[in-house]
Parts: C-alpha cells; structure tokens; sequence
C-alpha cells in the first residue's frame, strides 16, 4: 500500500549545489541550491529567487558556477546556504572558502569544492525563478580523478539534499552499470 503526501517538492536525489558569483566590485559570493540540473547537453538549470545576492550577482556578471558540495566540506557548504549574502559580505571567506577566477566565464571557482560547472547567464524568468545557464567547461581538481583520468564519485563524495527530512546524504556507491545491465532483459 502506499500512502499519499499531496504535491510536494520532493525528488532523489536533489543535487546540492554551491552556487557562486562576482558582485559589482569584483567579490565573489556563494549560495547553496538544491533545486537544479541539466537541461540539455550544454545547460544547467537552477530555481533561484530574485532576492538572494547571488542571483542579483549573476544578472549584473552574465556569469556563474556551480559547484558540488562535497561532505567533506558540509559545514562550509550548508553555511552559505543559511547566511544571506545580502547581510554578510564576507560569507566565502567565513565559511573558509578561497575563490579563484574561472579561465573560461567571469565567476569565481571555489578552490576547496573540487568540482566546478562553469556557466554564462542564457536567461532568468524572476515569476517563476527559472535560471539557466550555458555550461562551458566542467573543471576537476586531480584529487577526485580515477586512474583513467575521469571524476570518480568515491572520491568526490558529493551531497545530496534529502527534503523529506532536511538532512544531506553523501553520494558515492556503485550499484551497476548505465546503458548495460538492462540489456539482460532485452
């Protein structure tokens, strides 16, 4: 039997993704989103209110990334979600956050979160909150690479946000293979 919540916001996994942009003087800012993902091949989309300062900083900078939260950086990750940019100017820095210029878009890349999508603004709806951008590099520290030169998920240990019960989940168990387990059943 199954039992019934009514319309709620709730899917698995919500990515939990640590959003960053320059403001007006050249200071990098952050946020934590969970509601977001690709588009198609060369898009992300976010839902971003139009009152958070990172979303007044990517309209001014036509820029942004996205980076994964990781667990091993929770703590820094869920404080740059609960702090307000709009309040707190100096919130990376806080959270122990060093920033470095993307070399592809006009945004900072976080160097303590090892993996960074990095986007150029395609447009922004403030009614519904629809952000989307254009990817145009995915950059990865060597740390969280496998032997093959490819991100490895065991060694990234990306967080998923869990709406049900306002908790994270690390991410990371392989439990078979994409495009071939399902051809058993063929």
């Amino acid at each position: 039997m199954r039992k019934n919540f009514g319309a709620k916001p709730w899917t698995y996994p919500q990515p939990v993704f640590i959003v960053a942009a320059y403001d007006e003087d050249g200071r990098p800012n952050a946020m934590n989103a969970a509601w977001g993902g690709i588009d198609y091949d060369d898009r992300l989309n976010l839902c971003l209110s139009a009152g958070h300062k990172t979303t007044a900083n990517i309209l001014a900078s036509r820029a942004f990334t996205v980076s994964m939260a990781t667990a091993d950086r929770l703590v820094a990750c869920d404080y740059v979600g609960v702090v307000s940019g709009n309040k707190e100017a100096d919130k990376l820095a806080k959270a122990g956050f060093h920033a470095v210029r993307s070399e592809f878009v006009n945004a900072p890349v976080i160097e303590e979160l090892p993996m960074a999508v990095e986007c150029e603004l395609v447009s922004y709806d403030p009614e519904s909150c629809h952000l989307v951008g254009r990817i145009v590099n995915v950059s990865a520290d060597e740390s969280v690479l496998d032997g093959d030169g490819k991100i490895d998920p065991a060694k990234l240990r990306p967080i998923t946000f869990d709406p049900v019960h306002n908790a994270y989940l690390a991410i990371g168990e392989r439990v078979g293979n994409a495009f071939r387990d399902g051809l058993r059943l063929k």
